[in-house]
């Protein structure tokens, strides 16, 4: 039950007390560092995403016959299957946002990192599975 905390100065809190543990700090090899990693891997996804949706939107601009072209790929149920991975990546990178907005600037946010890790977490499937099951249903479902 008694949880060991030593005192140390992390530049990433913005100098607050952050919970160290005999595995290291708050990001080194514990579910603050797989939710970090996680953070960076969707954030760059969305990147390329969005990178990829205006290029593919100007397309309109040069040729309205290859943006017809681009959109019928999109109509290919394996896209259907990206969409699905591009919005769990969205989700997750936004409720996990505001954790690490809650862990930078809540004075207990640093000890009560995992437990909100494990929020962000159930909330991403309390919206991910109906909008799956919506969402495979129209992709696969013939609608």
């Amino acid at each position: 039950m008694g949880s060991t905390y030593r005192c140390v100065v992390s530049h990433h809190t913005g100098g607050y007390s952050v919970p160290n543990t005999s595995k290291g700090t708050l990001y080194r090899g514990r579910e603050g560092m797989w939710s970090w990693v996680a953070h960076r891997i969707t954030g760059i996804a969305i990147f390329f995403f969005l990178l990829v949706h205006v290029l593919d939107t100007a397309v309109v601009r040069v040729s309205p016959e290859a943006y017809n072209a681009v959109m019928h790929i999109y109509k290919n149920p394996i896209m259907g299957l990206g969409e699905a991975v591009l919005v769990a990546a969205i989700v997750y990178h936004a409720f996990n946002g505001i954790r690490i907005i809650l862990v930078d600037f809540w004075k207990n946010g640093a000890k009560n990192q995992k437990a909100m890790l494990w929020g962000v977490l159930v909330l991403w499937a309390v919206v991910m599975v109906p909008f799956l099951v919506r969402h495979f249903m129209l992709v696969f479902g013939g609608h």
